[in-house]
């Protein structure tokens, strides 16, 4: 959670510069050359301040959304954020790792998958033990929860 509030913050620290500091260089140099109304250059720098600007908003909500974030609420023997889940695919007769993370840090290819995806839905609240049919875009999937650390459980080991 840390790294990603790192992370976030980086991107907010680095599109404030350009918000604040080159695209208002931009501009005034568009300007610069006339006519606005077929001025590209302006327009083009018009258009990624209004971007910058709405992805700043965005950020800047969701390290609002990070900060109230309570550890106390995510469970110490259920998966929840951050837990690293080890499950056996019934029908693909395989054992897979999961880590359930947030959408930011969704990785489908390297087991990290989002607390909104399908089978993070899933799998949230579960036990070891417990066996649960998660429905994906695909059909349905029936896995079997074998272990599990929570976020809880990381944070001590370290």
């Amino acid at each position: 959670m840390e790294e990603l509030k790192k992370k976030l913050q980086e991107e907010i620290t680095a599109l404030e510069y350009e918000l604040r500091n080159e695209l208002p260089k931009e501009i005034l140099k568009a300007r610069a050359h006339g006519d606005l109304s077929e001025n590209a250059e302006y327009h083009a720098a018009k258009e990624r301040q209004a971007y910058v600007d709405a992805r700043l908003g965005q950020l800047q909500a969701r390290m609002r959304e990070f900060s109230m974030v309570d550890m106390t609420k995510i469970p110490h023997n259920k998966v929840g954020l951050g837990s690293l889940v080890v499950v056996f695919d019934i029908a693909k007769d395989e054992e897979l790792t999961f880590k359930i993370v947030t959408s930011e840090e969704a990785d489908v290819n390297n087991g990290k998958i989002s607390t909104s995806s399908p089978i993070g839905r899933g799998l949230l609240g579960k036990q070891v033990g417990d066996t649960v049919k998660i429905q994906i875009p695909g059909g349905s999937r029936e896995m079997e929860i074998l272990q599990l650390t929570t976020i809880h459980d990381i944070a001590a080991s370290k």
